[in-house]
């Protein structure tokens, strides 16, 4: 075993859960929209409206708590294009997890549909256009797929520093008391 690394803050490992959570219920519940025609389909889509700007409004708090307590320090034996792999996903994942909402809001303005949160109608963030709609959606959709093969790569991972490594990385997220602790 290497050294002990401190854990992400309590605060820290509490967002990335429930977001963890979200995210996965929100790419569920978009397959689920494009993939039927059903009266199944309006329930979905208003679950995905206020999930994603749940999400956005969770992923601006996580950055910003990011900012303010950082991440616990990689392993120093872990190789380079390990860390700089991390590094990288972690970019695309908040990213990623900033982007998708805005770009469903900018998608849904360009349609001229509104987005509902809580009853408040939020104000369209672009203007109305079939061609802006039609390139956002196929971004939406295709951001998507990336999103949830990084998510795969994220747990494939997680799982090899857990299983494989036992260098404490997968430790510092893990939201219950280990031996280390």
């Amino acid at each position: 075993m290497n050294e002990i690394h401190p854990r992400f803050t309590p605060l820290q490992r509490v967002l990335h859960w429930l977001m963890a959570i979200c995210i996965l219920a929100m790419l569920f519940i978009g397959v689920g929209m494009v993939s039927t025609v059903s009266p199944d389909y309006l329930t979905l889509v208003s679950i995905h409206k206020p999930l994603g700007i749940l999400i956005l409004l969770l992923a601006l708090l996580r950055l910003a708590v990011r900012w303010r307590y950082g991440a616990p320090p990689l392993p120093a034996n872990m190789p380079e294009v390990m860390k700089l792999a991390a590094r990288l996903s972690h970019f695309v994942f908040y990213l990623l997890m900033i982007a998708m909402p805005l770009i469903g809001w900018a998608m849904l303005s360009a349609a001229d549909y509104p987005v509902m949160v809580g009853g408040l109608r939020l104000p369209a963030i672009v203007p109305p256009s079939a061609s802006l709609h039609s390139l956002l959606w196929s971004a939406h959709q295709i951001l998507a797929l990336c999103f949830f093969a990084l998510i795969l790569l994220h747990l494939a991972a997680a799982l090899l520093h857990a299983w494989v490594r036992r260098d404490g990385v997968f430790e510092t997220m893990w939201p219950f008391a280990t031996r280390r602790d």
